[in-house]
């Protein structure tokens, strides 16, 4: 197998282009606030009017334990849309505490590793997220492939890349990092 991309770049491509490839939500019904929040982190946003949208929420509303957790990960994926990879751990970290159970959470998590290129994390907490179940498993599978080509596992990042192309037939961007391997047989 070769690889035409540098890893910086693919992980830039992922966390940035792919509007929100590496990032799992979680939908809220609701008015306000948090539903704004909700809209926008499943919506590909990554501005800083919604971060504060959700802030507001958490500060604010009226919040159910299961609420307050799942707007945390709404937050933080939008956090780390823009890059900021510590405060959207920070809010990941606190979901987690709130719902231990909550797949999301992890994988996220492991997607902010991914982002500062921290590999060997990155794998671990996507893997503990997805043996939780999660809302969009191919997202899950797709960092982990990024993870895994930067340990330089490339079989492991085929198969990834593969997997997450067969849950999201629709979705390009699996399909793209699949077209720079080549799969020779012995």
């Amino acid at each position: 197998m070769t690889r035409a991309l540098s890893l910086a770049a693919i992980c830039a491509a992922a966390l940035l282009t792919h509007a929100g490839a590496a990032g799992a939500t979680s939908q809220i019904i609701g008015n306000g606030s948090t539903r704004e929040c909700s809209d926008a982190a499943t919506g590909g946003r990554s501005d800083s009017r919604a971060v504060l949208a959700c802030t507001v929420a958490l500060e604010l509303e009226t919040l159910t334990f299961r609420d307050r957790a799942r707007t945390l990960v709404n937050r933080g994926v939008l956090q780390m849309r823009q890059g900021q990879y510590v405060a959207a751990r920070a809010d990941f970290d606190q979901a987690s505490r709130i719902d231990p159970q909550m797949g999301e959470a992890y994988v996220n998590r492991g997607a902010t590793y991914v982002g500062e290129e921290r590999w060997r994390e990155g794998v671990s907490e996507i893997d503990k997220g997805l043996s939780m179940g999660v809302k969009d498993p191919e997202r899950a599978w797709y960092n982990r492939a990024l993870a895994h080509e930067g340990l330089g596992d490339l079989t492991a990042a085929y198969r990834d890349y593969s997997r997450a192309a067969e849950l999201k037939p629709d979705w390009a961007a699996p399909k793209t990092e699949l077209a720079r391997f080549t799969v020779k047989r012995p």
